[in-house]
């Protein structure tokens, strides 16, 4: 069993920039894809990025590229997610999950585990 939680999250105006970090207990981590989702208010929850085990690989929503960085130590059982040039149309609740299979995923369900998400609020 994985045990993952996110922190980082907060009120940011338009434009600003936040680090997510999302620490993870138990055995596994240095094995698993990790990837980040946000779930806004009465929308579904969406990818936003994942990187592969070793970090070599990462991939991004359109929606995010080319504004955030996903990035992660395995020596410190952390995955984080840089977040520049927010937009208000970022704001959302941000989960990281887990993937144990070594594979790059925007699928949801193929995600094990799962963080209890952090807030993240981009003002205008």
């Amino acid at each position: 069993q994985v045990q993952l939680v996110e922190s980082g999250g907060g009120l940011v105006q338009a434009g600003g920039s936040l680090r997510l970090s999302c620490a993870a207990a138990g055995r596994g981590f240095s094995s698993f894809t990790m990837g980040w989702f946000r779930q806004a208010p009465g929308k579904e929850r969406e990818f936003v990025a994942a990187i592969s085990w070793s970090g070599g690989n990462t991939y991004y929503a359109d929606s995010v590229k080319g504004r955030f960085t996903i990035s992660r130590d395995n020596a410190k059982n952390t995955v984080f997610l840089q977040m520049n040039s927010l937009k208000p149309e970022d704001t959302a609740v941000y989960y990281c999950a887990a993937d144990r299979v070594r594979r790059i995923s925007s699928l949801s369900r193929n995600y094990d585990y799962w963080g209890q998400g952090t807030q993240v609020t981009v003002s205008s």
